[in-house]
């Protein structure tokens, strides 16, 4: 099949690498991809904002389908310009994508039709967002309503920090349009898990559990970040997620004329066994995604399923995910990030060993043809193993062994999920 992968991240490297492992003969193309795509696939420089010559690429190369990675585009109505051209697309229309695109047309979603949330208000006064701050009592989370590149979130601990955090959204305008308006939140304990699920618009097929690590440094310290890494699987049981969560709302979505088709990606808190959503996206995630994809086993595979999706056709009622070992993606992101990333640096990575995926986010070719950082996010290594010991040894070593001038990253990418095995193990031990 001719592919067109639209975006040039390390979730568009994820999906390239996934389709060319199921199928060598894939014809891939992606726009505007990245050095490491292009390894796989024959990239076409466009700017992601201009739909029209993403379609008109589409259209000359006469692609089978198209795979929108980010949310950016969708939000933009790639998918309804698509299909109004007869192009076949994966990834939801601008309405569906609200779901992640509005916070707080995704809450009332989820409150009308009973899906386990936290309680929210929503605001544009400042004044009143800070009086609902007081009301909520602490810690309180402070959340811009639209999209945000994973830092529209503040974990307020003190009513000066949630005060400073709504100033910051609603104010100063952090994120533009997208923080005129803000959520106050009540601060959900418990773990975190990202549940990504196929949908058809009306059945789903879930892969592989995953969970990101949103801050900064080490032990979820510092600053929130668009992920410095994944893990999976996870052990955490969800519950009941596909008849809680995702079938009311996709049937709430089909109710409303917004049919969602694509990847509906759930973010989970789990406490005590019971989940509550978080928020939604539409799309694949990113980092998860360099995690999920190499441990998830479709059948049929990934391709076909997208394919089918795309074209506007039901899941085969015979599909599965299968799991198979374990992924840690570690990523290496750019001196200054999250607030000022510094660009330019010079990459260095050596032959890559096995066991070992590289993925390329935000890295370009300078005028030398040198391998250069042009994003915060850098690079993301994921390791493989049959344990995740073993996976995350393989992704740190490789993380260590990249170079280029102030890389940062984490050294402790699935550090619950271990905590949570040696306390297993300690338990079993007692109990013997």
């Amino acid at each position: 099949m001719i592919i067109l992968v639209v975006g040039g991240g390390g979730r568009e490297h994820a999906l390239c690498w996934k389709l060319k492992q199921e199928n060598a003969n894939h014809d891939l193309h992606a726009a505007p991809g990245n050095p490491g795509i292009a390894e796989l696939a024959t990239c076409h420089a466009v700017d992601l904002s201009d739909l029209n010559a993403i379609e008109t690429i589409a259209r000359e190369l006469d692609v089978d389908f198209t795979i929108v990675g980010p949310e950016a585009p969708l939000a933009a109505g790639i998918v309804d310009l698509f299909r109004f051209k007869g192009l076949a697309v994966f990834g939801p229309t601008q309405g569906a994508a609200e779901i992640e695109t509005s916070k707080s047309f995704a809450k009332e979603l989820m409150t009308r039709v009973g899906v386990p949330t936290a309680r929210a208000e929503m605001f544009e006064d400042a004044a009143a967002a800070k009086q609902a701050a007081r009301a909520f009592g602490l810690p309180v989370v402070i959340k811009a309503s639209g999209l945000a590149a994973g830092k529209g979130v503040v974990v307020s601990g003190s009513l000066a920090d949630a005060d400073r955090a709504i100033d910051w959204m609603l104010t100063d305008r952090a994120f533009g349009e997208s923080s005129s308006e803000v959520l106050v939140e009540e601060f959900m304990a418990g773990e975190e898990l990202s549940y990504f699920a196929l949908t058809d618009g009306y059945s789903v097929l879930p892969l592989a559990p995953s969970q990101d690590h949103k801050r900064l440094l080490a032990g979820d310290a510092g600053p929130n970040t668009g992920g410095m890494g994944a893990y999976s699987p996870v052990s955490l049981s969800p519950g009941a997620v596909n008849e809680t969560v995702l079938l009311p709302t996709l049937r709430e979505l089909a109710r409303r004329d917004r049919k969602f088709t694509g990847l509906l990606y759930a973010g989970l808190m789990i406490e005590n066994g019971e989940s509550r959503v978080v928020e939604f996206n539409c799309r694949f995630g990113d980092p998860e995604t360099e995690a999920v994809l190499p441990v998830s086993m479709l059948e049929p595979s990934l391709g076909e399923c997208l394919y089918s999706i795309a074209r506007g056709e039901l899941l085969p009622s015979e599909a599965k995910c299968t799991v198979e070992g374990f992924a840690v993606t570690t990523v290496l992101a750019a001196a200054g990030y999250p607030a000022r990333p510094v660009l330019g640096a010079v990459i260095d990575i050596p032959r890559i060993p096995e066991g070992v995926l590289v993925f390329h986010a935000g890295t370009k070719r300078d005028d030398a043809g040198r391998l250069v950082v042009s994003g915060g996010r850098v690079l993301a290594v994921t390791g493989l193993g049959a344990t995740l010991e073993e996976a995350q040894e393989r992704s740190l070593d490789f993380a260590e062994a990249i170079e280029f001038e102030g890389k940062q990253y984490r050294a402790d990418i699935g550090f619950r999920e271990l905590a949570r095995r040696a306390t297993e193990t300690a338990k079993e031990k007692t109990t013997a």
